[in-house]
């Protein structure tokens, strides 16, 4: 059987990162790992099912523009369970200064969706 482990990703303030994924998304996360040679810090944040995800900070990063519509990795989705969540979700995020940058919605593949740039103007969709 295959499937996700984790994701990663890097990001310039760990703990303000680690506490968005901790409010908003009811993650749990690890006590954090550090290697003092190189000034490498990570979390790993579970959910209640599917994949990790690992946020990372290390010196000297390199924080490009992050285009909506680039080659990579695009988003991170959340499963929230229901359309009643998402769509509370999404008022929450937005009433917390969050853009909303679609949604929600039902999109032409059958999503029920929202779209929006979370913390440190990564994009993340919550869906049903």
């Amino acid at each position: 059987m295959i499937r996700i482990e984790h994701i990663a990703m890097y990001a310039k303030n760990l703990e303000k990162v680690r506490a968005f994924f901790m409010q908003y998304f009811g993650a749990t996360s690890d006590e954090g790992y550090h290697n003092p040679k190189t000034d490498f810090r990570s979390y790993f944040l579970s959910f209640d099912q599917g994949a990790r995800l690992e946020i990372m900070n290390k010196p000297r990063l390199d924080d490009s523009e992050k285009a909506p519509a680039r080659c990579g990795y695009s988003h991170v989705a959340f499963s929230l369970g229901s359309t009643a969540a998402v769509d509370a979700l999404t008022e929450r995020l937005r009433a917390d200064g969050y853009e909303v940058v679609s949604g929600p919605r039902t999109t032409g593949d059958g999503y029920y969706e929202s779209c929006l740039i979370g913390i440190e103007g990564n994009q993340i969709e919550i869906t049903v």
